[in-house]
């Protein structure tokens, strides 16, 4: 085989497959993961932050801090088997544009962020949940494969029901 030969394989292997339902996983295991811990941490620190959690949206400070750690935790072991995925992205994605717009009412202005500063966390997890949101979970999820079972019991096709999956 000729180099030339050989580098156009590789150049189609790396550039014409895909593993889109693979990369839903990581996704989903990434930002389930990177969402989890702040709620394990603020489990840890519960006593702590239930006295100067601000009050949010009505709430009081306890109130709002018990949703964030039931929104943080049970959204991303949703989020991460892909059960309910595209309904458990909602409540975190509102959850980070409520941080943002808090993070812009408290005088972080998005233009005098620097990059290491927490404020650009909100955005970024914003994105991913709205990625999540439009793509789905993927074949590699509950959600797969209870949509596969629902659809066996009413005798359907797969390819007529899930064609875009």
């Amino acid at each position: 085989m000729k180099l030339k030969d050989y580098i156009k394989t590789i150049y189609i292997r790396t550039s014409g497959y895909s593993y889109t339902n693979l990369g839903r996983l990581f996704l989903r295991l990434f930002v389930g993961i990177m969402l989890i811990q702040f709620g394990i941490r603020q489990i840890a620190h519960f006593d702590m932050l239930s006295g100067s959690f601000p009050s949010i949206m009505g709430m009081s400070g306890l109130a709002g801090l018990i949703t964030l750690i039931v929104i943080e935790t049970v959204c991303s072991i949703f989020i991460m088997f892909g059960f309910l995925t595209r309904v458990m992205s909602l409540p975190p994605f509102l959850v980070m544009l409520i941080a943002e717009v808090f993070n812009i009412h408290m005088g972080q202005a998005p233009n005098t962020l620097s990059w290491h500063s927490p404020a650009y966390l909100p955005v970024m997890f914003m994105g991913i949940y709205f990625f999540i949101l439009l793509v789905g979970p993927g074949k590699i999820s509950v959600d797969y494969f209870l949509s596969l079972h629902l659809i066996h019991s009413e005798d359907k096709s797969e390819d007529e029901e899930l064609e875009e999956v």
